[in-house]
């Protein structure tokens, strides 16, 4: 039997930098909810079974509703106050599953993630148990502590993660065993958790697409609505 692969779609977030009133999943872009452009990115794409979409307390309505129409959509669930609670009620969701079902985590907020961006992270998971999308920093990134420059990383060796990130079932699902058992978790992100807590495993790093922007501040809905008639002019 071949290796099913999940997509986990999270809008656990409300958006707040934003100041839309409603969670920025729910915006429109292209006259559709931005939730809908990242649902329908997966649901499209072959290598995907099925998906779960992890919503915002009180919007579960509004995000079945969005989710509905897509065939591929499995379950939408409530998530937790954190990027990394939301994760965890995905997985508490997979629980049971085989230790190599192909996960890939999803910001909702990223609308225009591409096939073939999804495709180098489902062909990367063939050899890797983690894998993370990046694009090279065109910044230079410093280390700030009280207001001065301590650091200057080399902005060659610097990449800006995007979405999705995949994973081994088996290998996220232990990442986090071990994380929620840590008093001190702090963490942004699923390859975060990995690394911290799972060192010895590699997380491969694949290209991104600068139009796989995320959407959290106004001016980022003004792009995203340019790039949407570019999608479908």
């Amino acid at each position: 039997m071949a290796t099913r692969t999940v997509a986990v779609v999270l809008a656990g977030g409300v958006g707040e930098r934003m100041g839309a009133g409603r969670p920025k999943q729910l915006v429109e872009v292209g006259g559709r909810p931005i939730l809908a452009h990242a649902i329908g990115a997966f649901d499209a794409h072959p290598g995907i079974d099925e998906i779960i979409v992890v919503m915002a307390a009180g919007h579960l309505r509004d995000a079945a509703a969005i989710a509905a129409p897509f065939r591929k959509t499995a379950a939408v669930i409530e998530g937790g106050d954190t990027r990394t609670a939301s994760t965890v009620a995905a997985l508490r969701v997979l629980d049971g599953r085989p230790d190599d079902v192909r996960v890939l985590f999803h910001d909702a907020a990223r609308p225009f993630v591409d096939r073939p961006t999804i495709d180098r992270v489902l062909d990367a998971l063939d050899a890797h148990e983690a894998v993370a999308v990046g694009i090279p920093s065109s910044d230079t990134i410093v280390v700030v502590e009280d207001g001065l420059v301590v650091s200057m990383p080399p902005r060659a060796a610097l990449s800006r993660f995007q979405t999705p990130q995949g994973f081994r079932l088996g290998t996220i699902r232990k990442a986090y065993e071990l994380a929620l058992a840590d008093p001190d978790l702090r963490a942004t992100d699923d390859c975060g958790i990995v690394h911290r807590y799972l060192p010895g495993v590699p997380i491969r790093v694949v290209e991104g697409s600068e139009r796989n922007l995320k959407v959290t501040q106004p001016l980022d809905a003004v792009i995203a609505e340019h790039l949407a008639t570019e999608v479908n002019p």
